[in-house]
This record gives C-alpha cells, structure tokens and sequence, in this order.
C-alpha cells in the first residue's frame, strides 16, 4: 500500500469520514514528507516518516508541550507503526514568510517585530516551565547537548564546509580549538529544554499568533543556543541593531523565570552563535556541496556576513587562535560571499481575460497562465462587488471553497519544480498570470497567495502587479 492510501486509510478510520484530497507539501531540508488533507471545510496535515525514533520524540515532546499548555500542533492519530501521524494544520504563514514579505532591505516592519517579540516571550516557558516535565529518555540522538553532540556539529562543519570548499587548516590544531570551545560552552548552565532548530520557518502564524513546529530534535542544553538560532537564521538576516533589541528583550522575559547575570549570559551567548552558525554552513556544504542542492548554497553569503560581524565586535575569553583564523579566512572567501548571487526575477502578475494575457516584456516570451475562472466567484454577491482579492471578506469567502485551495496546491506543485530548476540553472526571469473575468477578486487572490508561497521557498525577486487594480 502507497503512503498516500495508508494516510487516507489512518484519517478515515480515526475521523470516519472521507479525505477529499490528500497533496504532497512542497519538501524542506529534513527527509520527512508531509501532505494537506481536505475534508468537507477542513484541512489536516499527515506527516510521514520513516526514523520512529525521531517520531516518538515529537510524539512525546507534543503530549508534554499540550499539558503545558504551549503553543503547539495537536497530533490527532498515529499508525501502528508509529511511521504517519495526522495533526493539526496551523495554515502556510511561517515567521520567516511575513519577514520577507513586510521588509524592505533592512527595514523590518513593526508588525514582524512585534511577532519576533510575542515569540521570545514564549521562549522561556518552552525551555523552563516545558523543560521541567520532558521525558528526556525520548530525545532523539542524544539525550543532551553535551561534548558528544557539540563535536558532531563542530566536525560537520569541518568535513562538509571546510573541506569540500577548499580552506587550507591544520587539521590537529584545529581539533585542540575545538575541544577548548566545547569545553568553554559546557561551563554554561544546561539544565534546559534546547529546542534545537528555532528559526523563523519553524515558527508558524496563525491569528496573529506564533504557533511552534520540528522540535523532534529537541535535548537538555543551554538556553543561549535557541536565541542564537533564531537571532542569526542566516536568510532571515536580520539587523545587527534589531538582534541586539530583541536579545535585551529576551533576557527581561527571561528574568521572569529566573535570576540572570546579563554579562556571564552574553559571555556565553555568542559562544553559542559561533557554534550555531558553524552547524549551519555544515548543513550548507552537505546539502549543496554534496547532495548539489544548490539552493542550499544560496544561504551562505548571509551566514559569512554574521559571521564577519561576530569576529569583529565579540571577543571570547578562551583562545582558539587557529578556530579564530579559519574563521576569518571564511569572511575574506570572494567566492563563498558571492556564490549564486543574481536571482531569479519572477513577474507575477493578476489580470482580466476580457482585456488580454499580459505581455512577457522581459524577451523570453512564454511563462505560466492558470485560468481561475472555474473558481467560485464572490464577484456574484452584492457584498464583495466593491472589494478585491487583497480585503479580508473576500479571502475569507474564497479561503472557504475546497476548490480554491486544491487548485492553489497544484499551482505550487508545479510552480515549485520550474522554480527549484530555473534558480539551479541561473536563469534571469520567469512570468506567471492568474487570470479571471474581471482580475478583480479569484486572480488577486491567487496571485497574492502565490507571491507569498515563493518568497517563503525561494530565495528569488518577485515583481507582483494586479493589471486591473492597480490602474
């Protein structure tokens, strides 16, 4: 039996009823899949994957986080073999996609820093009041982020970053380094649920609230390393000043909880983001250098600027001379903080049947065309006449109709695969139209759904217009 019947077999006879359709989600970085179930006017995410060890720690992290009353998917059912469990949708809005979509360079708008600030008020709850009741015998590979867990970061980042892009270093002087950093690092106090990966696309918004997913990983550590995480998530790139407002604001919500020597904190703090940053550019290496993920790549240049701004303004008090000096030679790398550098350009663009497909002006001609007109139509009712697909009623009416969403996951599918392709082979525009018979409520929205969905996924430059709205 496929993945996609044992799902349906799983929710039918845990709900029993039907699944109307059952998509395959657009895959991250992990080898776990997930797929949207639609019934009736309801969505659910199942969740397949093969390592039951990882799911028992999700499974078992869940059920604590749930009593504990934090911000967290239910999980509804789990098959027997403990291989496909069926939760809570929490929607596509991810931290990391209302970042990108209200920015402009490094100005970050209120509404998104607001959102950092209502995430880092949980925070502590999750690694203090959370922590206390975790069963830490499920965590999954290791039980705490101990000298173990930290020389398997530390030597990813050496054989999958250092090696495969060429840095010349003295292999056993680079080891003495790192068996002096880890051993700084296990001074701080760890008696902490360390969430593990806590950054921006691991943090959904629904109703204008962070909810919290992928804590599989999770471990007994050090409460630093999670605010390193989310504070330096190289895409996110952040401003320097907006991270230091935001780790001050972290440390107040933190002294609700317990007492808190700022400078030992910070002492520590970016010890912590060195080894964070250094665990990512090994993920970088294996995944593009390696595994040729190429869009991986992409995230370096962000993660050597970091990088660069540590080694300058933050001094630890060990010495790691030859640590230090890999490191640099890292920020100095002309090839590394250039790789990929131009992005794609997508035209997105909403429009009206009746007055013609949009023209391709960039010379390449062609592009994609999906017709919303089958789409049911808030143009019919009085009510939504004066609106667009940009205004609350109308999304809410369109977000109602199951064919709407089914149709908008088959756009992704196909819209993630041309893009994925296009950004690997370096080429230079890509135009994609929603069309319906006024562009005037089914293609804004689509259009504004997509626009969205891209910039959550892709590291590309996206044009959006809405020919008959915007006249």
């Amino acid at each position: 039996m496929d993945i996609i019947a044992k799902i349906e077999q799983l929710f039918e006879a845990h709900f029993k009823k039907q699944a109307n359709s059952i998509d395959l989600l657009p895959q991250s970085g992990s080898n776990r899949c997930y797929y949207r179930i639609t019934s009736e006017s309801k969505t659910y995410i199942a969740s397949f994957n093969e390592d039951v060890k990882e799911n028992n720690a999700f499974f078992s992290f869940t059920d604590t986080f749930k009593k504990s009353k934090l911000a967290v998917p239910e999980v509804f059912c789990i098959s027997d073999e403990k291989k496909i469990y069926i939760q809570e949708d929490l929607g596509d809005t991810t931290l990391f996609g209302i970042l990108e979509e209200n920015r402009s360079n490094d100005e970050i708008s209120d509404e998104t820093i607001g959102l950092y600030k209502k995430v880092l008020k949980q925070l502590p709850n999750f690694q203090i009041n959370g922590g206390k009741n975790i069963d830490y015998s499920h965590c999954y590979p290791r039980a705490n982020f101990d000298k173990q867990s930290m020389m398997w970061d530390l030597n990813y980042f050496k054989y999958y970053f250092l090696k495969l892009a060429g840095i010349v270093f003295d292999e056993q002087k680079l080891e003495d380094d790192f068996q002096t950093f880890t051993n700084y690092l296990l001074t701080a106090e760890s008696d902490y649920f360390l969430y593990r990966d806590f950054q921006s696309r691991n943090i959904m918004i629904k109703d204008n609230e962070p909810y919290f997913i992928d804590y599989q990983g999770g471990r007994k550590g050090a409460l630093q390393y999670d605010l390193a995480s989310l504070l330096y998530d190289a895409k996110a790139n952040l401003p320097e000043q907006l991270r230091k407002e935001l780790l001050n604001f972290y440390i107040e919500q933190l002294r609700d909880y317990k007492k808190v020597d700022k400078q030992e904190f910070l002492n520590h703090y970016y010890g912590f983001v060195l080894i964070r940053i250094m665990q990512a550019m090994g993920a970088y290496g294996f995944r593009g250098f390696y595994e040729k993920k190429e869009h991986f790549l992409l995230s370096i240049p962000y993660a050597l600027n970091n990088l660069e701004n540590i080694l300058k303004h933050e001094k630890l008090p060990i010495e790691i001379p030859t640590l230090w000096s890999v490191l640099k030679q890292l920020t100095t790398n002309e090839k590394l903080k250039n790789i990929n550098h131009k992005k794609l350009h997508i035209q997105l663009n909403s429009f009206s049947f009746k007055k013609g497909i949009p023209q391709d002006l960039s010379g390449n001609g062609g592009g994609f065309v999906f017709d919303c007109r089958f789409l049911p139509n808030p143009g019919r009712y009085d009510e939504y006449k004066t609106l667009n697909g940009k205004d609350k009623e109308v999304i809410e009416y369109l977000e109602k109709e199951v064919e709407v969403g089914e149709f908008l996951t088959n756009c992704f599918k196909i819209l993630d695969k041309s893009v994925a392709m296009y950004v690997s082979r370096n080429f230079s525009s890509l135009m994609i139209n929603f069309g319906c018979t006024g562009g005037q409520h089914r293609s804004v929205y689509c259009a504004e759904r997509t626009a969205k969905h891209l910039r959550e996924k892709f590291d590309v430059k996206i044009s959006l217009k809405h020919i008959e709205q915007d006249k």
